[in-house]
């Protein structure tokens, strides 16, 4: 099925090819290194009103296209799959994790592809004819991916995205061809189509490189391909592209930020340019392919993400009260949703958990939106500051305002993973007044945290340890777990980012027992950090002439200082 040039294969003139990739935007290759795979069920998914944008516009022009849905997205949301094909397209399979062909052994790629191909025939009632990787293209050393895609009853493969000279001594692969997989297999190649010359090709053809291309290019260069080729031009797009108001990841850099967000107004207008002036189709309906029923698997139900605050006859849960201060965080919240489901699954074996969420007088819609998202939901309390008080001032009055000895406190952006908690409340022993979490700590680590916010703050942690008895790396970290009965009493000066600090050196200098936890701290996920960084230099620098005059003149008491690794 070699397509080349003019007269070179027997496929309709001017029926090109479009394809869909059906991932949210947290899937983006531009955003894998900031958004670990863990955190994926935590933030907002916009993938099922993105998809339907992409049928409307599709519906616009009466065109089928093959959608590449991910795996992952249809086990949880199969509803996404079955209107793609009741609205007359094609689904095929972008594997399920969304990783690399580099990152798997031979047995986790064929494992990928199986799972996600079970799971979208499952959804649709249909057999996966098609293929396309997650993340990246096949080169000619990944050839072996095709066997094994023929091996599990794959009849074509989209994954070829030649550029430069990757395919110099074969230039028939940039068109539709036959791969043969030993003696009896075979599956047919659909490259995604490069620019350019058969001795330097670019990339260009969707995408990324459609959004950010100049358009008299692009559209030239497929003008071209249409009056040379018989061979169809095989473009696509991702469903978030669509979307206009997709949220700013905050650990971005500047290329990051623009390779996914810029031009995301103008791509529903350059796609309808082509669809103006092309004809596009599917590649199941450029095979001629009926669709074909299949049974659905058994498949064990999904565990939905439950848990119980309230306390029941016999319950014998240890009750503890996590508080989440809120200053601005508006869209952050649904990411504090999801999360707080999961810390609520995961604590709930063995505690019985409320939250308190505390609103430091917001001024943007956080109070109405937290009252939305929580305000029924049992298990949750909800405090409003009617002025801006502070970080430490929210957590305080969470902690005076809980009913249970044990205390938690989380950042709302969630930049230290409250899962972390499990390991900390343990250390919580009688006669700990506090346990803090620390990056810092010789097993602790950071995760795409900015240089400037590290060494501000492991330079502050060095000159506590000056003053202090407690010589620990970390002293200004709000993820901590309390005894209430030692904090209530307290009378903090500062009720901001300095506050935090000064609440663990009043309980240092007053011979309390605390206790430090390695801990993992990486950039916020969304919004932005509230803190002044020269306000907050200039008070801790003050607080620390304070403590230090403060032992000159008086001998404070010696206390049991332990450090901890779990």
């Amino acid at each position: 099925m070699t397509a080349g040039a003019t007269g070179a294969a027997a496929v309709e003139p001017k029926q090109h090819l479009l394809t869909v990739a059906v991932e949210d935007y947290f899937h983006a290759t531009a955003l894998h290194p900031l958004i670990p795979s863990r955190h994926w069920t935590r933030l907002e998914s916009r993938v099922a009103d993105n998809t339907r944008r992409a049928l409307d516009l599709l519906d616009e022009y009466d065109v089928h296209a093959t959608f590449f849905v991910l795996g992952w997205i249809a086990e949880r949301q199969p509803e996404i799959a079955r209107e793609i094909v009741a609205r007359g397209h094609e689904v095929a399979s972008k594997g399920h994790a969304h990783r690399s062909l580099h990152e798997m052994s031979r047995h986790e790629f064929r494992e990928d592809v199986c799972r996600a191909r079970d799971v979208l025939e499952d959804a649709i009632g249909e057999r996966v004819l098609g293929y396309r990787v997650p993340e990246g293209s096949f080169g000619l050393e990944d050839l072996w991916a095709l066997r094994v895609l023929a091996e599990e009853g794959f009849q074509y493969d989209s994954s070829i995205y030649p550029q430069f000279r990757s395919i110099a001594r074969e230039p028939w692969r940039r068109f539709p061809h036959v791969q043969r997989c030993g003696d009896e297999l075979e599956i047919l190649e659909f490259p995604i189509s490069s620019l350019g010359s058969d001795r330097f090709l670019l990339r260009g053809a969707g995408g990324n490189y459609l959004r950010q291309l100049p358009t008299t290019l692009v559209r030239s260069a497929v003008a071209q391909w249409d009056r040379t080729y018989q061979s169809p031009f095989n473009m696509y797009f991702h469903v978030w592209e669509l979307d206009p108001e997709l949220p700013k990841i905050a650990p971005a850099g500047f290329f990051t930020r623009v390779r996914q967000y810029r031009n995301l107004r103008k791509m529903p207008e350059r796609l309808r340019w082509f669809l103006d002036h092309h004809a596009f189709r599917g590649i199941r309906d450029l095979l001629g392919t009926e669709p074909e029923l299949v049974e659905a698997r058994e498949r064990s139900a999904q565990v939905s993400i439950a848990w119980t605050p309230a306390a029941a006859a016999g319950d014998e849960r240890t009750p503890l009260t996590v508080v989440i201060p809120c200053f601005n965080e508006e869209r952050v919240l649904p990411y504090l949703a999801n999360t707080l489901d999961e810390l609520g699954a995961e604590l709930g074996r063995r505690y019985r958990v409320r939250f308190l969420l505390v609103d430091d007088a917001s001024t943007d819609r956080t109070w109405e939106a937290m009252q939305g998202a929580f305000g029924a939901r049992e298990g949750f309390e909800l405090v409003h500051h009617p002025e801006n008080r502070g970080v430490a001032a929210a957590i305080l009055t969470g902690i005076r305002q809980a009913e249970t000895e044990i205390v938690c406190s989380i950042d709302c952006d969630c930049s230290y993973d409250p899962a972390q908690l499990a390991a900390m409340i343990p250390l919580l022993e009688d006669g700990v007044a506090l346990v803090t979490a620390s990056p810092y700590h010789a097993l602790g680590s950071v995760l795409n945290v900015p240089d400037f916010r590290l060494v501000l703050s492991r330079t502050l942690s060095r000159l506590y340890g000056l003053v202090l008895h407690h010589q620990f790396a970390t002293y200004t970290s709000c993820f901590r777990v309390y005894r209430r009965s030692m904090i209530t009493g307290l009378d903090l000066r500062h009720g901001g980012f300095l506050g935090v600090a000064e609440l663990l050196c009043e309980l240092d200098l007053r011979g309390a027992r605390l206790v430090e936890c390695p801990a993992v701290l990486e950039a916020r996920m969304l919004g932005r950090s509230k803190m002044n960084t020269l306000a907050t230099i200039v008070g801790h620098l003050r607080l620390l002439g304070g403590i230090a005059v403060r032992r000159l003149l008086r001998r404070d008491p010696e206390p049991a200082v332990q450090r901890s690794s779990p």
